[in-house]
């Protein structure tokens, strides 16, 4: 069994992000567990909490990016990049002892109610993986533009051809997981 970590960018009840991490879990192959996590109780970073005692929630969030087989992140995109809520998990994952990213394969993709889908968010995150040694799968890029109309009013993925888009982009975690020794 592989196990992914999802990540969603997004605290928002209604995110059309975490809707789509949803979606990845009902469209999971055979043989892959997707498990949503929150970032919603992650402290803002600060050096010297850090060095005092790193908070409990920061402590389980790295163990579960450390236990999983590969990480899936969703993402709005924020002022054209990274929301503040997604970057502050990563630098407080990112401190040492253990950074649970290293080697670590992760998937991207983000929804957003514009016509880019994300694209820009996703390129910085990609920066970011390179810094903390992950592998992040190149194609396919699933960038979900016009989100509003691809979700249904219960939050139910209607849009075949994002559908597809998501499938790929979980065989193509689980190709690399395989290919780098997993």
């Amino acid at each position: 069994m592989m196990n992914v970590l999802a990540l969603s960018g997004s605290l928002r009840a209604g995110s059309y992000n975490t809707l789509a991490l949803k979606a990845a879990q009902k469209l999971a192959p055979d043989g892959m567990r997707i498990e949503i996590a929150s970032l919603a109780e992650i402290p803002l970073y600060n050096d010297d909490v850090r060095a005092r005692e790193v908070p409990p929630p920061v402590l389980a969030l790295k163990e579960k990016v450390q236990r999983a087989d590969a990480v899936l992140i969703a993402s709005p995109e924020y002022n054209f990049s990274i929301p503040g809520v997604l970057k502050n998990a990563l630098d407080w994952l990112s401190r040492p002892p253990q950074p649970p990213f290293e080697q670590k394969v992760v998937g991207l993709m983000g929804a957003s109610p514009g016509p880019v889908g994300t694209a820009r968010v996703q390129y910085d995150l990609r920066k970011v993986m390179v810094f903390l040694d992950a592998f992040v799968v190149n194609k396919p890029e699933v960038f979900i533009n016009h989100c509003t109309t691809k979700f249904d009013a219960a939050g139910e993925l209607t849009d075949e051809a994002t559908a597809k888009f998501i499938g790929e982009l979980l065989l193509a975690m689980r190709r690399l997981h395989e290919r780098i020794g997993g």
